[in-house]
């Protein structure tokens, strides 16, 4: 007899992406602390977010994306001195990219601190974080109080998903609870490694390549 397995389904709950109703961030932020996975909208499209501190919820992250763990997986923060704790000596570089573009759709690679789990940077010491201008973002950080695993809402090498259904239809039994704000018109973020001695863009999104050079030109 062919054996069944059961799919726990996937949750969705609207959601107003410029003021997110409280209760709704609340049940986000419950899940998270259970080891749950959660979408919501940012400036960047849609993310998956989770504990990065809870080992169990950062391989369910791995397992929903179809993902290797041999990668990172970025991080977002809710400020310059939240990210400044996860980052080994940081470096003049982060200061001028993180001061000028943050909050905003740039994801900057460090060298990443004790405090982060090495799962987390896929055994790399490597660690991307952004701070986002989404409100959704914002709130949900605020209430968990510490930087939370974000990494796009797709299938490892599928497009990111720009609306909550779209992330629903994807990844429906694969998190615990999508957070649907509608369409996000972002591009996707702007990533750039500074972990060598020079610099180098690792994926173009809203943020031009040329501000990034133009912000690292005397550095």
């Amino acid at each position: 007899m062919r054996s069944i397995t059961y799919v726990t389904p996937t949750d969705l709950l609207e959601i107003d992406q410029h003021d997110p109703a409280p209760e709704a961030i609340a049940r986000a932020a419950a899940l998270i602390r259970k080891g749950g996975i959660v979408a919501i909208p940012t400036d960047a499209l849609y993310t998956i977010v989770s504990d990065p501190f809870n080992l169990q919820a950062v391989r369910a992250v791995f397992a929903a994306k179809g993902r290797e763990s041999l990668y990172s997986l970025p991080l977002l923060v809710t400020d310059f001195m939240m990210a400044e704790e996860l980052v080994t000596d940081p470096p003049v570089r982060f200061n001028l990219l993180a001061r000028r573009f943050w909050p905003g759709p740039l994801t900057i690679i460090v060298p990443a601190s004790a405090k982060v789990p090495l799962r987390v940077t896929g055994n790399t010491g490597r660690l991307g974080l952004r701070q986002s201008r989404s409100k959704v973002a914002g709130a949900l950080l605020e209430l968990m109080g510490q930087p939370l695993v974000a990494t796009s809402a797709n299938f490892t090498g599928s497009p990111t998903c720009a609306s909550g259904i779209e992330v629903f239809g994807v990844l429906d039994g694969r998190i615990d609870l999508v957070l649907d704000g509608g369409h996000c018109a972002g591009m996707g973020a702007t990533t750039v490694d500074i972990t060598e001695p020079y610099w180098r863009l690792i994926k173009e999104g809203a943020i031009p390549e040329r501000d990034i050079a133009d912000c690292l030109k005397h550095a």
